[in-house]
């Protein structure tokens, strides 16, 4: 129950943030021209002040409404979010940045509704027609009733809430929101809370006072800085390691999520965090300090930029007193309980929860296993060859282990294997078979616990009847699809270096490109499948690939074979680090048997050590290559 809540509340911030993201560049242009531009500004300019009016009153709501409808219903609902907005935009004299939040999906939930309902009805010749003037009419519809209603009803709570605020600022309560912000941003809801709640509060603020405190709440980086020096000093074990470039990341970069895992192994930081947060608050409020517009990345240096003329003392000694306090009291968590941090981080894989995982399932009578993903072609064609190879070794032949894509499971199969961000999405395109989630598809540990359970549930009354139909003809298909691509020196990068993952599959992506195998928005396609779930499979490997729909952007099948020697992030934890990334294109299945032979090779942990540091391709092909 917690779960889903939590979930949900995910989910729903990250809609939230979703509008605001892509937005980004025209806070800031707009935050750079008010730290020019008003009268106390760097360089004030009366003329050129008045291009900050049409940005934060027209601009920035019309374009969230756009976003908003976008998300909901592609162009056409962002079509009708941008008209809708204007409503809002005319029937206040404030910034609107929340009301385009509103009418945006709400008019995408609308004309996406609407085009259901006219779902081949519309006579051949008069689409268009029927397209554009539908966009129009309910665009004006929706204007007049946001005018009339959802612009007043967001005016009445922006005062309610302007009171809200002034009654907490006067009874200096400010700093006790730390309370809920920083457990909060621990469940990855932190650009909920930054560009869903504190960015349009700042945004109205700034707008009369030229800065708001509000921009610095959740981006100030100090306790979460803390927190990894503290680790990196009276830390153990992995994560100690990795703390100290964690930290440069977070301060620099302005990338939070990276400190949530070392809360989440030790919750007792979260006290830490709520301290730091409380004292940066506290003196921000005491000094009057803030910022003209959002900083994102949540950055020191984007926080300097960000910061008005006169106000750089009080910001910065803020983020310092967040950090000091933040790493003394982490500090003291630390050392004084050592005993309590004894977790094998390393494989991401807890023996009791696959336990756990395991025990539900009824293993007798298992014919039929699929291992799913997003595509079909990527973590599950490497998690089914280990495990058919495992059902080989284990001669229960008579289990046929297939992969495919999530929207093209058949719904009846026994048991369906999925990554654990997936398995939601597998039961209602498999509701009567049963379903196993996992997290590192290269984890053998799991493979060798789901065979020892199929031998021992195993129901050999029926072996013998179906032995000859279900039984995998693992050299027939070997032979055929093997001869269909043949992995040479051109398909192997060596010495590569990224500084993220979206870095890494643009890197793949344009060798899949060169070497003719897909078109060029193959690339874009490898992105959007990344967001979806990460590609990391476990055991130091990413397999990047396009989703299902961009299967018509392959020009025939390819692979090319990655090394970053000093790895790149790609998955949510700390330690989900890639050092090998093997993009995939495929032309229906004729990838499988490659992938298959690539996975017998890293089935081995001392042949995945070589191939991260190995400087030969002939070393690799070796690796890599059929016996």
């Amino acid at each position: 129950m917690l779960i889903s809540i939590k979930l949900k509340i995910q989910n729903f911030g990250q809609f939230l943030s979703s509008m605001i993201m892509p937005n980004i560049s025209i806070f800031i242009a707009w935050g750079i021209m008010s730290a020019l531009f008003v009268p106390l500004g760097w360089q004030p300019n009366k003329n050129l002040e008045q291009l900050l009016f049409p940005m934060v009153f027209y601009l920035l709501p019309i374009l969230i409404g756009y976003t908003g409808g976008n998300l909901i219903s592609s162009s056409r609902g962002g079509l009708v979010g941008a008209i809708a907005t204007i409503g809002v935009i005319t029937s206040t004299n404030m910034p609107m940045l929340l009301g385009g939040m509103i009418v945006g999906p709400l008019s995408g939930w609308i004309i996406k509704y609407f085009d259901k309902k006219i779902e081949n009805k519309v006579k051949n010749g008069f689409e268009m027609l029927v397209n554009n003037f539908s966009i129009a009419i309910i665009g004006i519809l929706l204007s007049i009733i946001s005018f009339f209603t959802i612009g007043p009803f967001i005016q009445w709570l922006s005062h309610v809430l302007e009171r809200l605020i002034k009654i907490i600022m006067y009874y200096h309560l400010l700093p006790f929101t730390s309370i809920i912000i920083e457990p909060a941003k621990i469940f990855f809801l932190n650009n909920a809370m930054n560009h869903g709640i504190f960015s349009p509060l700042g945004i109205q603020e700034a707008s009369k006072n030229h800065m708001s405190i509000f921009f610095l709440i959740e981006s100030n980086p100090g306790p979460g800085l803390g927190v990894l020096i503290a680790w990196f000093f009276f830390g153990k074990g992995d994560l100690r390691k990795s703390s100290g470039g964690a930290a440069i990341i977070e301060f620099l970069g302005g990338v939070h999520e990276i400190y949530f895992p070392y809360i989440l192994i030790k919750p007792k930081l979260i006290i830490s965090l709520i301290l730091g947060g409380m004292s940066g608050i506290f003196l921000l409020v005491f000094l009057k300090g803030g910022l003209i517009s959002i900083a994102s990345p949540g950055s020191v240096l984007s926080i300097l930029a960000m910061t008005p003329k006169g106000c750089y003392l009080a910001n910065i000694l803020a983020i310092f007193c967040s950090f000091l306090v933040s790493f003394i009291s982490s500090a003291l968590f630390l050392k004084f309980n050592f005993d309590l941090y004894k977790v094998e981080y390393k494989n991401n894989f807890n023996p009791l929860s696959l336990k756990n995982n395991l025990d539900h399932i009824n293993f007798n009578g298992i014919k039929s296993i699929i291992v799913a993903c997003d595509a079909g072609m990527g973590s599950s064609a490497l998690g089914a060859s280990i495990l058919r190879k495992k059902i080989k070794k284990a001669n229960l032949n008579y289990i046929s282990v297939l992969n495919t894509a999530i929207n093209l499971l058949p719904k009846k199969t026994d048991l369906v294997i999925t990554h654990q961000n997936l398995t939601s999405r597998a039961q209602k395109y498999a509701p009567y078979a049963q379903h196993i989630s996992l997290k590192n598809f290269l984890n053998n540990n799991f493979y060798d616990n789901l065979i020892e359970k199929l031998i021992k549930h195993t129901n050999t009354i029926n072996i013998n009847q179906n032995i000859d139909h279900v039984r995998i003809t693992d050299n027939d298909n070997k032979k055929q699809s093997f001869s269909l691509f043949q992995l040479t020196e051109k398909n192997i990068l060596l010495n590569q270096y990224a500084d993220s993952k979206e870095e890494a599959i643009k890197i793949v992506g344009k060798q899949l490109v060169t070497q003719g195998y897909v078109k060029e928005n193959y690339i874009e396609s490898m992105l959007e499948r990344e967001k979806m779930s990460s590609t990391w499979l476990g055991e130091s490997i990413a397999l990047p690939h396009g989703t299902i729909e961009s299967k018509d952007s392959v020009l025939k099948t390819g692979i090319i074979f990655c090394q970053f020697p000093k790895g790149v992030q790609f998955g949510e934890e700390i330690d989900e680090i890639a050092y090998l990334v093997i993009g995939i294109a495929a032309k229906n299945n004729e990838h499988i048997m490659v992938v298959s032979n690539i996975t017998n090779a890293l089935d081995n942990q001392k042949t995945i050590q070589k191939l991260s540091t190995t400087t030969s391709i002939n070393e690799v092909l070796e690796l890599l290559t059929i016996k």
